[in-house]
């Protein structure tokens, strides 16, 4: 069975935007901080009040989901800690609390919803509810920390292992932060969720790495984040690449010219994939003549037919699909009689 978590994910993904449902609440919440800018430096976080003021829900606890609307930062998004009822029932209420701001978030954030759930990064929210005028806050964040991974080797036999290699640097300076850095690592699911992940730690140049023996099925998406309070303060996403792993043979080697002849082949892991049956026009211009869709049984069956009298050749190519990259089988002749 396909994977499909990791379809959707790009390979470098450092943050993504905050999904706001339509509101539950009647009237926006309004949202306030006592600082409209902070300087932040590196793996740090510099906190900051804020209250929330409103009718919402009957609960003790909710939280503020903030997006950055400007500047350069790697992180696009991120949870304050749980703001507590200080006042009223919730029905209105007031809630205070934390968010703890990373230097990640370099440029400007608002404010963008008020949740009972903390913040999942990519997830959409849960019971948003809209802020009133949003106060902006301006991040200047410093030796901001930057995440690279390396997949080895870069695209994944079938029948090999394999690792990724996450690293963390100063992106001010390029150089690592010289000491070991604790990580969050997860797979698939897990990096999705708030709290189901593995805590690791990097060497002092800044390396973690994670082997996988060989799984034809196991097309695991990792990813790494650095922690914050309450959430990660960045993250990257790592998709497994594997090969087109494409092979295809004609029926007939040779046929009348305008005769159909069938060209079977298989794709290992590839079905319902599109793949193509090209033909040679020239000495290097393959050209498309035919398609298809790979079955649920990796098969596929494409259609040849001669255009005229002599050698013709032809092979079967697969576009990237999934996280399968392009390419294509050795050439074969039909030749047409």
């Amino acid at each position: 069975m396909r994977r499909t978590f990791a379809a959707g994910l790009s390979v470098v993904l450092v943050g993504s935007t905050v999904g706001v449902a339509p509101a539950r609440a009647a009237t926006p919440l309004k949202v306030t901080l006592d600082k409209t800018s902070v300087a932040v430096s590196s793996l740090n976080t510099v906190p900051v009040t804020v209250t929330v003021e409103g009718s919402y829900e009957d609960t003790q606890t909710v939280y503020v989901q903030f997006k950055r609307i400007s500047g350069t930062g790697p992180a696009n998004e991120f949870s304050s800690m749980p703001l507590q009822l200080v006042d009223g029932d919730g029905t209105p209420g007031v809630w205070r609390g934390t968010a703890n701001v990373p230097s990640t978030l370099n440029g400007t954030i608002e404010p963008a919803a008020v949740d009972v759930l903390e913040l999942v990064q990519g997830q959409p929210t849960s019971s948003p509810a809209p802020v009133a005028n949003p106060p902006a806050l301006v991040v200047n964040g410093v030796h901001v920390p930057k995440f690279t991974s390396v997949l080895t080797p870069a695209v994944v036999p079938y029948d090999k292992p394999w690792s990724v290699r996450y690293t963390v640097i100063d992106s001010q300076t390029g150089k690592p932060y010289g000491t070991r850095l604790k990580l969050w690592f997860g797979i698939e699911e897990r990096c999705l969720e708030a709290n189901e992940h593995e805590e690791v730690l990097s060497d002092t140049s800044g390396n973690f790495t994670r082997s996988f023996p060989a799984n034809r099925y196991g097309d695991w998406t990792s990813c790494m984040k650095l922690p914050g309070k309450p959430g990660g303060i960045a993250r990257l996403v790592t998709r497994v690449k594997r090969p087109a792993a494409i092979s295809a043979a004609p029926s007939k080697t040779s046929a009348p010219v305008g005769t159909i002849v069938p060209v079977n082949g298989i794709v290992v892991q590839g079905n319902y994939c599109q793949v193509a049956l090209q033909r040679l026009y020239g000495a290097t211009a393959w050209r498309t003549v035919s398609t298809t869709k790979v079955r649920i049984s990796d098969r596929f069956t494409l259609n040849a037919q001669p255009a005229y009298k002599g050698n013709i050749s032809y092979r079967a190519y697969l576009p990237p699909c999934y996280d399968k990259v392009a390419g294509s089988t050795k050439p074969f002749i039909i030749r047409g009689t």
